[in-house]
């Protein structure tokens, strides 16, 4: 007898809630063994694949590549003991999902784990079930009966979803003509994103009342909200006396209908993903960190040629990115100041120990900023290293959550854009961010005399909670006096 087991998307940790379907490795069909990668997620930190806990032929998918589900969203099903079908051999009627526990028990599952954790079952080869029939078409999820026991031929029977299953897909099946379940009612929900039903769930909207102004009437956030600022609206007395315009010959379009018109022209893009996560963190930023920017010029002609020096010297080559960062590490021990966080619910400052330094780098998938982790204790030549590995691993895609989390401070060298200088938004929680702009010849008064000369400006933006004026100078003009002379650093090696 095949057992369907529903593997859901499991939590991914670093407080995540939801991920987008990438891509799927596997097909409806496909037998596949324990912890194997079924689909590749992106979440709004990295994206990884997600290896499935049970063994057995696949049944089902939920979602869509692009969909978006939130943590514990049906992925999709298993029937487990039904690969003797492979072999010709007649294959049991499916059974209702079941629970993860009762998989576990029976040696069918390692649980909801990522690749190489609590394996208990060999590897299985992957194979696709070709039915020797085609299959009916499928009713729809409504009015689909439970399904008969399989015919010796068939390969499986696809089960009937569960209400949470069907919950989980509302938006995609809605799009496609397909009925949701939400809060117990049945209907179609164009809608996609969790965050959208989640904002009309917490106000108390039907979003199957509602219009949507996306594509294939898609309902979108600013659809609830539209509907959210109407229902607020004061009703008016029916007593009211009636005030009557003057009669024009072309009917006026009161202005809030003008805006939603004008809205809907342009492309849409969601915001998710990586690019979802950049917004809700600068955004936050700049809501809650009371920031400042102060500037500085700097001569940086013998810090180039120090470091021409060190990699004329053999072994491994030295990065301009990892002396700064060498430079910062060793200001922030006479400035701790700018190594801290603000707990505003405790109303404390807390100074951290370690210097996890994070640095901006552009990649296809936008923005990220990976962290060095213990930057205070590593030399040039290891800081060069980690930040050429975390550098690929961003262009790959592949960088983890705890790769791009814990920071506490951050270096910003948007001189490989062309630009000179910048005032960047600090990246919450942290206290401080250097910027670093392009080097380049410029006129400079040297030794008395006007010569042309390697200059950079070094920009410093703090949270102002945390010191004032007087340390953010005393920072910046450290790391400038290091950056003109790179002998001062001796002092701290």
């Amino acid at each position: 007898m095949a057992q369907v087991l529903e593997f859901k998307l499991p939590d991914l940790g670093e407080g995540l809630t939801e991920a987008e379907i990438v891509r799927w490795l596997v097909d409806v069909g496909d037998v596949v063994a324990i912890d194997q990668p079924v689909v590749e997620v992106e979440t709004a930190k990295a994206m990884v694949e997600v290896p499935c806990p049970y063994g057995g032929v696949v049944t089902a998918r939920y979602g869509e590549e692009g969909t978006e589900l939130p943590v514990g969203a049906p992925l999709l099903t298993v029937a487990v003991g039904a690969s003797s079908a492979v072999d010709g051999k007649e294959a049991g009627p499916a059974a209702e999902p079941a629970s993860a526990s009762s998989a576990q028990a029976s040696g069918e599952s390692s649980g909801n784990v990522l690749v190489g954790y609590g394996t208990g079952a060999p590897a299985a080869r992957r194979r696709r079930i070709r039915p020797a029939v085609p299959p009916a078409a499928p009713a729809a999820p409504a009015e689909r009966a439970p399904a008969p026991a399989a015919p010796a031929a068939a390969a499986y029977v696809e089960p009937t979803p569960a209400p949470a299953a069907q919950a989980a897909v509302a938006g995609h099946a809605g799009l496609n003509g397909g009925v949701a379940v939400r809060d117990g009612a049945i209907g179609p929900v164009p809608v996609i994103s969790p965050l959208v039903r989640r904002l009309a769930r917490d106000n108390g909207l039907d979003l199957r009342q509602l219009t949507g102004s996306g594509p294939d009437g898609l309902i979108l956030r600013a659809d609830v909200e539209r509907a959210m600022a109407a229902a607020e609206a004061p009703a008016v007395p029916a007593d009211a006396p009636t005030i009557t315009a003057p009669t024009t010959s072309a009917p006026v379009a009161t202005a809030p209908a003008a805006a939603a018109q004008t809205g809907t022209r342009g492309e849409r893009i969601p915001l998710r993903g990586v690019r979802g996560a950049v917004a809700d963190k600068l955004s936050r930023s700049r809501r809650e960190i009371p920031e400042a920017t102060c500037w500085v010029d700097a001569d940086a002609t013998e810090l180039m040629a120090a470091r021409a020096a060190m990699n004329a010297a053999g072994g491994p080559k030295i990065s301009l990115i990892a002396l700064l960062a060498r430079i910062c590490t060793a200001a922030l021990a006479r400035h701790p100041e700018l190594n801290s966080t603000v707990d505003m619910e405790a109303r404390e400052i807390v100074r951290l120990p370690e210097v996890h330094l994070g640095f901006a780098a552009q990649t296809e998938r936008g923005l990220v900023v990976p962290v060095v982790r213990d930057a205070q204790s590593r030399s040039a030549e290891s800081l060069s290293a980690e930040f050429a590995r975390l550098t690929e691993v961003a262009r790959q895609g592949a960088l983890t959550p705890a790769d791009l989390t814990g920071g506490t401070f951050t270096l910003n060298n948007y001189g490989v854009f062309g630009v000179d200088g910048s005032t960047p938004i600090i990246n919450h929680p942290e206290a401080a961010m250097l910027g670093v702009g392009r080097i380049v010849p410029k006129p400079w008064v040297h030794e008395g005399e006007l010569a042309v000369r390697q200059v950079v400006q070094l920009s410093l933006t703090f949270d102002h909670r945390v010191c004032d004026g007087g340390t953010a100078g005393g920072f910046l003009r450290y790391v400038a006096d290091c950056v003109e002379h790179p002998s001062v650093l001796l002092r701290t090696l």
